[in-house]
């Protein structure tokens, strides 16, 4: 995305001073070699521009020398540094945004697959010829992998049927689990829905079973309209009809019953009419055969990126790694750009590991002086022997100053940044100054030879393994002008090259084991005398730590494990020895005859704990039982364990390739959870390899993925003007001059009739630029509003934060998600809203507006002419909630608000959502409450003067249970019932605890301020009460709630804090 603009010298923002007639200067380079200078309308179209220049470059030498106009086009750096063509003459110039004004001339590129390389770049932020550049065989090996999958997938979608292609493009999203309380909101048993008609204004409402089917609904409302129309006889086949969500990108089709979708049960559940609409095949073909037109190109084009086949290499005589009995050696050359105090001394720490388990003591090198350049040659010997190596072992290093421990502050200020820690040993400081990581064995599993230089990374992290980083990337850092450079040779062990043995290798060694065990026929059976023993670890929970005595026995009876516990595969693979390639051959005969595990099961094998390709490889195998619904439930964390994988061809990065190719929905979640961590370089060029493969699979995609990052360009564009102009003006004008910005072509046309990156189905067709404004925050967030094509829906509202990291509350509502699925499969409702919510780049994103809500602060100022009172004025909720509900609507929207509260109360004490006040619980009209702003989680409340100013665990206030009570102070049954909700609840995720504390494991990598150890964990470990028995988990839940209840004066208190400064900042 382009970068903010900083300055009012801008060419391309909107209130540029340039040129007073909205001119530009532009450098134009012909193919000629003559240059020309020409101001330009900077809102004229590329097409306008062209035939000015062509004007003006007939006064210049060389003209004749030109072909026509149409044989060319322009080409320009854009703002992602990527070289962009024009071949849309249609755009502007101040929507290209070049980062230069320079526009160079150039033959109009007739090899469509070059175009297609083109594009990809500019989609993805990332130009394809850097991947060329790094010369890398793992890159261009695993791009021609990649690229023959997508390739077969593109294949296929030639001459799909237009249902077939309908399923794959706008799949029907479904809701399996039906809660039992939807019986109460149907009418008679039936469901009542209304069906349009395309292209003309019949409208039909028909009572239905909720069980029907979409294509049954069809016959009856085809029926209808022609009994209507007097043509009954006509025979109409209603299979050539799909229903669709009116004004919507949704359909429902299949054999499916209509209480399963989606939609249906929300309109069902929120007691609102669902609105269809019936659309002949002929509009589905048309679409269909638009998309098939650009596949069908993109088949045709000639091969731009992918070389000739090689022809097959002689086999090289190898050595097996096992054959290889020395101890495992490298050798530290020297170190460059250090960048220590004159008086430090330098030492380079190194170990081996295998996930965060040291295979070996680590080792240590001499400790030597000198300020930036450090030579050591120095040789570090491991206790291991080569071929106990396992194929994923890492060699981590790090690099540390040691000095006397220090005096002066000043000194300590500028050797010892606070965020790093610092060790002290033996009387001495050792300070971090930079570590690297490198896998022994290469992509191909031959181990590593020969001189490397590791350009090494500052940062650490908060928790360091034997004063290492075996959780860091394996990537060598990029910027290497700057870095830190150890210089390291791996030991020859052989003339030929060593390789780790295939897997029938090492499936024949587990077997000669077995034939050489004397009890092989007993091999890991402990009877029933240890099953008691062996049930009591296993239902530990996942951060629990296993003894020595443990493991050893784990391991012992690992056939029991198999056949009783399959579910503790992952206790079984921490009780392995992975410095002894006999239990490493036995572990992997074992894994061919394990049991598949439930999806949910299997996600923690994809932890970093266990880096053995085979093991994940079965985890992926078990993941490929998941629907897509479930899969785009758990896709965060399956993007985020990517940057676990050491090498660019694995199974993980295989099967979402492959899952995001077959249905679009998963593919724009996958693509906007990738592209918006491309700029990290760590991740930059695998995540980078994984969206170029998708958009080469996808190439009908791509339209709408472009219009979606150009319209977020516009967008980070007008908040930078925002954020520019709010110092100079009032709130007023800077709305005004917003407005203005949205009424221009520029960003009419950019903002309008997009796909919503939030969820494919919702179109965000028309600005409604009166209602559109920006917040007062810091970061001032766009709130931008749109028309809904549906017949009397709410406006459309999404809120564009840029400077704010979204993934944080992306994690916390999608774990709010899964809580609502795991109440709902255990027949419980508790109305949580989990609006959408997604970071597209660089601290921005996108947050779904909640249509018809208020915040309880908004509430309660408006019922009061005093602040200081509002917070304490207990009616007001009730009040608002009688205003919007009579009769018996009241009733229900009460019940609304007490189900929804129970949810977000223990949601919030589970997860230990802080920052909470009257500004971030919000409640519908329909009396849902829900929170917003997830800044603060696993207990990290905040603080003022060193105090913590949340003492309550969650909240609930006395207007709260005024509600829950329906204004009766006495109503004791409204309120055990409330009660009876939020225990329940939390007695229903306590028994999922494990997948919460894998899901929050899984996200270690993704770098959140909140979620930087496992120590983070241990607060959902505390709070689920999770070690202790349901009895003792239920008593400690209650003493929390009769906690919330004494506190709610103080809660109280907060809040009226909160309400006057919010009154006095407005």
């Amino acid at each position: 995305m382009p970068p903010a603009v900083t300055d009012s010298l801008d060419i391309w923002a909107v209130d540029s001073q340039i040129g007073a007639d909205g001119s530009i200067s532009v450098d134009f380079l012909l193919p000629t070699g003559i240059y020309i200078n020409l101001d330009v309308p900077r809102d004229a179209t590329i097409s306008h521009i062209k035939q000015l220049l062509w004007k003006q470059a007939h006064a210049y030498p060389l003209f004749h020398l030109l072909m026509e106009i149409d044989s060319y086009m322009f080409s320009c750096v854009n703002q992602t540094a990527v070289h962009e063509e024009l071949e849309d003459e249609t755009r502007r110039l101040c929507d290209v945004r070049p980062f230069l004004p320079v526009l160079k001339l150039v033959t109009r590129n007739c090899d469509p697959g070059e175009k297609l390389d083109s594009k990809i770049g500019v989609l993805i932020g990332k130009g394809l010829h850097e991947f060329d550049a790094l010369q890398d065989p793992e890159v261009n090996d695993f791009r021609a992998k990649m690229r023959r999958i997508s390739e077969e997938k593109i294949q296929s979608l030639v001459g799909l049927s237009w249902m077939d292609w309908l399923k794959h493009t706008y799949p029907p999203e479904q809701e399996p689990v039906i809660p039992e309380s939807f019986q109460d909101k149907l009418y008679s048993g039936n469901l009542v829905v209304a069906v349009h008609f395309d292209n003309c204004q019949d409208v039909f409402s028909f009572q239905v079973s909720p069980n029907m089917n979409p294509i049954k609904l069809n016959e009856l409302a085809i029926r209808k309209r022609l009994t209507i129309h007097g043509k009954e006889d006509e025979e109409v086949d209603p299979a050539d009809y799909v229903l669709q969500v009116s004004g919507r990108l949704e359909y429902v089709f299949g054999d499916h019953p209509l209480i399963q979708f989606q939609y249906i049960r929300n309109c069902v559940m929120n007691r609102t009419l669902p609105q269809l609409t019936l659309v002949e095949c002929c509009t589905i073909k048309k679409m269909c055969e638009q998309e098939m037109i650009a596949i069908e190109a993109a088949i045709n084009r000639k091969s731009s990126t992918l070389p000739l086949p090689l022809p097959p290499k002689k086999t090289r005589a190898t050595t097996s790694v096992w054959d290889i009995s020395n101890p495992f050696k490298i050798i530290l050359l020297k170190g460059n750009k250090l960048n220590t105090e004159e008086n430090a001394k330098v030492h380079v720490r190194a170990g081996l590991f295998h996930g965060t388990e040291l295979l070996c003591k680590t080792t240590v090198s001499t400790e030597i002086s000198g300020r930036s350049d450090h030579v050591w040659n120095e040789e570090l010997e491991f206790e291991i022997n080569v071929c106990d190596l396992p194929r994923m072992a890492r060699l981590c290093f790090a690099v540390y100053a040691v000095m006397d421990k220090m005096k002066t502050k000043k000194s300590t200020k500028a050797m010892n940044p606070s965020k790093y820690q610092t060790i002290r040993k033996a009387g001495k400081v050792h300070y971090p100054v930079a570590w690297v990581n490198t896998m022994v064995f290469d992509y191909k599993g031959h181990l590593k030879n020969g001189e490397l230089v590791l350009h090494s990374w500052s940062s650490f992290p908060d928790e360091l393994e034997e004063m290492l980083n075996p959780m860091g990337t394996v990537q060598t850092n990029p910027y290497t002008e700057n870095a830190t450079a150890l210089h390291i040779r791996f030991q020859e062990y052989s003339k030929q090259p060593i390789n780790y043995p295939p897997f029938d290798k090492i499936l024949e060694k587990a077997a000669e084991i077995a034939r050489n065990s004397d009890n092989a026929a007993m091999a890991g059976r402990g009877g029933k005398k240890f099953y008691v023993v062996l049930k009591e670890i296993m239902e530990r929970d996942p951060l629990s730590q296993l003894c020595e005595n443990e493991m050893d026995l784990i391991w012992t009876l690992r056939y029991d494990c198999r056949e009783n516990f399959p579910q503790s595969l992952p206790k079984l693979l921490l009780s392995l020895k992975w410095n002894k390639l006999e239990d490493v051959a036995q572990l992997q005969a074992l894994l061919q005859i394990w049991p598949k595990l439930l999806p949910r099961e299997a996600l923690e094998l994809l932890d970093f704990n266990y880096p053995d390709q085979y093991v994940r490889e079965y985890a992926v195998g078990c993941l490929k039982q998941m629907s897509d619904e479930e899969l785009s439930q758990y896709l965060l964390q399956l993007v985020q364990v990517l940057k676990y994988e050491p090498f660019l061809d694995c199974a993980l990065s295989r099967f979402l390739l492959e899952r995001a190719l077959a249905n679009r929905r998963i593919g724009q979640m996958l693509f906007w959870h990738l592209r918006s961590e491309v700029h990290i370089p760590a991740v930059s060029v695998q995540f980078g390899l994984i969206l170029e493969a998708y958009c080469r699979g996808s190439v009908a995609h791509m339209k709408v993925l472009a219009k979606q990052v150009e319209a977020l360009n516009k967008m980070k564009t007008l908040n930078s003007l925002i954020k520019l102009n709010a110092m100079k003006q009032s709130k007023a004008k800077g709305k005004d001059a917003m407005h203005t910005c949205l009424k221009q072509n520029a960003y009419r046309e950019a903002l309008s009739d997009l796909q919503s990156p939030l969820n494919p189905s919702v179109i965000l067709s028309e600005l409604h630029v009166e209602k559109c404004r920006y917040m007062d925050s810091k970061m001032k967030p766009l709130w931008i509003v749109y028309n809904n094509k549906m017949f009397g829906g709410d406006l459309v509202g999404i809120i564009f934060k840029n400077g704010d990291d979204l993934r944080q509350d992306m994690l916390t509502l999608q774990i709010l998600r899964l809580m609502d699925i795991l109440w709902k499969e255990a027949g419980l409702d508790l109305r949580i809203l989990p609006y959408g919510c997604l970071a597209t780049g660089d601290h921005s994103g996108l947050i779904e507006a909640v249509s018809s809500s208020e915040t309880i602060a908004d509430i309660q100022l408006n019922s009061s002419n005093v602040a200081a009172a509002a917070a304490f004025n207990k009616d007001a909720l009730l009040n608002w909630l009688k205003e919007y509900n009579l009769g018996d609507d009241l009733d229900r929207a009460i019940e609304e608000f007490t189900l929804s509260c129970a949810g977000y109360c223990v949601a919030t004490y589970v997860l230990g959502i802080g920052d909470r006040h009257s500004d971030n619980i919000m409640v519908r009209k329909n009396g849902q409450l829900f929170h917003i702003d997830f800044g603060h989680i696993l207990g990290n409340f905040k603080s003022k003067f060193g105090i913590k100013r949340e003492r309550v665990p969650f909240i609930l206030t006395y207007d709260f249970i005024h509600v829950i009570q329906q204004g009766k102070t006495g109503n004791t049954e409204k309120f055990g019932r409330f009660r009876q909700y939020c225990e329940e609840a939390y007695l229903i995720l306590r028994k999922h605890g494990n997948l919460f504390i894998t899901l929050f494991a899984l996200m270690l990598t993704a770098g959140l301020p909140e979620l930087t150890s496992v120590k983070d964990i241990q607060y959902l470990k505390d709070s689920l009460a999770l070690g202790k028995s349901e009895e003792e988990a239920l008593k400690q839940f209650k003493q929390k709630f009769d906690e919330a209840l004494r506190e709610s004066w103080t809660t109280k208190v907060n809040w009226m804090a909160h309400t006057v400064r919010k009154d006095y900042r407005s």
